[in-house]
């Protein structure tokens, strides 16, 4: 057996990097040879990689990882917190009975490696069902079988290689999007001072005659231009060689590999003329081109945090701590406790400037809340005693006193973060199409650039290498790439602003082509909010008697119809008994002796027999009628009406300005509904409909090539939400119809859905003239620097602004007029 060669001495931690302490002696055998170690913490990451297959992330990883010297122990040691029901609360969901997911946050990545390796290994840890890593926001979504693994000790696997993992924390996020613009600024700011220097020394050679400058001069001006030009090309260029190195290794072509050949050609080739002393040289084209491929890009950044800035900010809406009361305390002293030990039913103070901590009712107190980043809505919203409060929301004028009703993952705010994050994962059909387009003209483009090569070559070879590094930069797969992606980020942010959210990645763009809009009844175009309007005594009861047996008949159900008889009724409750419950029907029990039932018009008749109703009762055209009867006579009926909504007139309104045909598809009376699309001026209506005949009638128009969106509240919606192509749900209406859409509505105002629809045709022409913009620069440009008129820095000029041209065209969305 082959003896392995011992660590060479005095070389760096073969897995962080860092120096070897004198004196210590530790090795790992990795790739048939040992490898030296600096501590016990990077020995125990590098065997982990060793004992599951993972090698290859050593030849793949293109940047070290954080060293573990002292940040394991003191993960190791807590990670048994993360176990906890309680502590898990705040980022743990579960799917079913044994089910689990998490959202985190991975410290340490600092390549495309990182991900491989993170995801790789922590999917081979028993019990792990799926696990997913963002590079660039470094989230990672992990699915686990709790039957088969802790939380802790995925988290276990991770240290085990070196990385940190904790809960999605808004305010670290927002640390590690400034640590990326200080960056690239820096970097921006090396390669300006760069440019402006080595074009001081460039400047002479252009404007001098022949033999003005003496031989020494020139080898001068070339060496000082060299060593200002070295920052640049290894620091500022960085990202460049580095992505590119990464996507060769990968056997791909990616955005920065041109670049990077362009640059690399160039700084080589003159590099080799400064050495020698012959030929040209191309030191202040590379400054220029990078400063300006730098600027753009720095700006696209900008750009690309600003339009997620509302994701982040609803992020940080939720408060850390809450002041909850004392129970039994006369001096209403508070404690201040984290926000996930809340329980429901805590009574928690809310002072001026703060944020409300759970979804909740007021108790005592009256306020004005901002709900803006909620719902969009930006007007204050006066709160008093047995209001609703939302988690998140800010308290403006005066302390109450909530009582919480919805902790962690039930909490609004909570729900709306989850389907915000699925949203923002989900990558549209148009997005993945241009980077395949993108994918394919890169390759075209170095093909391309071998033939030019070759062709100058021939023709002039003093001017085959600045031609050809023209090629390279001035073509623009950036702006392909960025034409979709930028324009659809920033039309979800300003909806989500305006009280549209946004959780699936197509709605944008189907939203833009919808032409049939079609509506639920309660809860969407009206209010939700049952209210007696009329009580027609059929009998020798008076109407106050009449509504006392109703409301006590009705006062364990939880429908909608029989709440609003139990608010209108403020006499007692009488003693009811054998009650009996007939979906769809109604409530028949024993009161004082007598037998009664209420509900709809059949259901009583039955008890009541052959007796007739008196003339011009049976229905009603604007309420949905309830009848109260006791065997051999009807005592009385019930007029119970659901306002509209203040806007629904003005947004079906706008809908048919844009082309879109509506439709009122209700489950209530059919008498009921045509009156509500009377009112509305809506054409095509019909009631009585169940989920099934909703779900055929939209199947219908879909056949007919009709592009459709559903817009509905209830449980009974919820399979037509998830068959349409774009799809809205009520923010108060089921979680179940909320979970099957594909945006949600924040706030009441339905004239925010017109508004979308206009935004989205904005976006969707945005993305048409951005796509042109960057076939038709790419058709001009490639031709005019492959016949030798363009110079390396013009080149980069172009490049720069061709991208920097598609996101500012994007920025136009977030003050394009929407409404009316």
């Amino acid at each position: 057996m082959t003896a392995l060669p011992e660590p060479a001495s005095g070389a760096p931690c073969y897995h962080c990097g860092l120096p070897i302490p004198d004196g210590t002696k530790l090795d790992v055998v990795i790739g048939a040879q040992s490898r030296a170690m600096c501590c016990e913490g990077c020995r125990a990451v590098a065997k982990a990689i060793v004992a599951n297959g993972l090698e290859a992330y050593y030849q793949n990883r293109d940047a070290m990882p954080e060293s573990p010297r002292e940040a394991r122990p003191e993960i190791l040691d807590s990670l048994a917190l993360y176990d906890q029901a309680e502590f898990q609360k705040a980022f743990v969901k579960a799917l079913n009975e044994h089910e689990q997911e998490a959202s985190l946050v991975l410290e340490g990545i600092t390549c495309a490696a990182c991900v491989w390796l993170n995801e790789q290994h922590v999917a081979q840890v028993p019990g792990v069902l799926a696990v997913e890593v963002n590079y660039t926001t470094r989230r990672a979504r992990v699915r686990w079988d709790n039957r088969r693994v802790a939380l802790s000790q995925i988290l276990k696997a991770i240290a085990d290689i070196g990385y940190r993992a904790h809960p999605f924390d808004p305010a670290r996020q927002e640390a590690v999007a400034q640590k990326e613009r200080r960056a690239m600024l820096w970097r921006l700011a090396v390669s300006g001072l760069g440019m402006m220097q080595v074009m001081m020394y460039a400047y002479p050679t252009y404007v001098a005659s022949d033999g003005e400058l003496t031989p020494d001069v020139e080898v001068l001006l070339r060496w000082s231009s060299l060593m200002l030009t070295l920052p640049v090309i290894l620091y500022a260029c960085g990202p460049f060689f580095r992505n590119a190195w990464r996507d060769i290794k990968l056997r791909r072509v990616g955005m920065d590999t041109p670049v990077a050949l362009g640059i690399g050609a160039a700084f080589v080739a003159s590099l080799w003329a400064t050495v020698v002393n012959q030929g040209h040289v191309y030191y202040d084209s590379i400054n220029m081109f990078v400063f300006f491929l730098l600027g753009g890009r720095y700006l696209e950044l900008l750009a690309r945090q600003k339009a997620l800035r509302a994701t982040e900010e609803l992020g940080r809406l939720a408060p850390a701590f809450a002041d909850r009361l004392l129970a039994d305390n006369a001096d209403e002293a508070t404690e201040r406790i984290l926000v996930t030990a809340l329980r429901v039913g805590d009574r928690v103070l809310v002072k001026p400037g703060t944020q409300v901590p759970a979804d909740g009712c007021v108790i005592a107190g009256q306020t004005s809340i901002d709900e803006s980043l909620l719902t969009g809505e930006s007007v204050p919203v006066t709160k008093a005693a047995g209001s609703l409060v939302t988690g998140g929301s800010l308290n403006i004028e005066s302390p109450i006193t909530v009582r919480v009703e919805q902790v962690g993952d039930e909490t609004r705010l909570s729900a709306i973060l989850k389907l915000m994050e699925r949203g923002a994962l989900e990558k549209p059909v148009a997005v993945t199409t241009a980077d395949r387009v993108a994918s394919w003209f890169l390759w075209g483009l170095l093909l391309l650039a071998a033939v030019t090569a070759a062709v100058w070559w021939w023709l002039d070879p003093v001017r085959a290498l600045p031609v050809t590094v023209a090629v390279l930069v001035v073509s623009c797969p950036c702006a392909l790439s960025l034409a979709t992606p930028v324009a659809l980020t920033i039309a979800t942010g300003r909806l989500a602003r305006e009280g549209l959210l946004v959780t699936r990645g197509h709605a944008v763009e189907t939203l833009a082509q919808v032409t049939d809009v079609v509506f639920d009844k309660t809860g969407t175009l009206t209010t939700g909010v049952m209210k007696l309007e009329r009580i027609v005594a059929l009998a020798a009861l008076d109407e106050s008697l009449c509504l006392q047996l109703a409301a006590s008949l009705e006062q364990t159900s939880s429908h909608p119809l029989a709440q609003a008889l139990v608010r209108s009724c403020d006499l007692s409750r009488l003693t009811v008994s054998d009650e009996s419950h007939e979906t769809g029907g109604g409530i028949e029990a024993t009161i004082d002796g007598r037998r009664l039932r209420i509900g709809h018009l059949a259901y009583v008749a039955k008890l009541v027999g052959d007796i007739p109703l008196p003339d011009h009762v049976e229905t009603s055209s604007v309420a949905t009628t309830l009848f109260l009867g006791q065997p051999g006579g009807w005592l009385a009926r019930f007029d119970i009406s659901d306002a509209l909504r203040p806007d629904a007139f003005a947004a079906i309104n706008a809908l048919k300005a844009l082309g879109c045909s509506v439709s009122l598809l209700s489950g209530d009376d059919p008498l009921v509904a045509q009156a509500i699309a009377r009112q509305l001026g809506i054409s095509d209506a019909a009631g009585r409909e169940t989920p099934q005949t909703k779900l055929a009638r939209v199947a219908a128009l879909q056949a007919a090539g009709r592009v459709v969106c559903m817009v509905g509240d209830g449980i009974n919606d919820a399979p037509v939400l998830a068959h349409a192509q774009v799809s809205v749900a009520m923010g108060e209406g089921t979680e179940l119809a909320r979970t099957q859409a594909d945006c949600i509505l924040l706030g009441q105002h339905l004239q925010v859905l017109p508004a979308a629809i206009r935004l989205a045709r904005s976006a969707r022409k945005t993305i048409r003239e951005n796509l042109w913009w960057a076939i038709i620069y790419n058709a001009i440009a490639l031709p005019v620097a492959m016949c030798g008129f363009l110079t390396p820095w013009l080149a980069g000029v172009g490049m720069s602004f061709s991208s920097l041209w598609v996101v500012l065209n994007s920025l136009r969305l977030q003050r394009v007029k929407i409404r009316d």
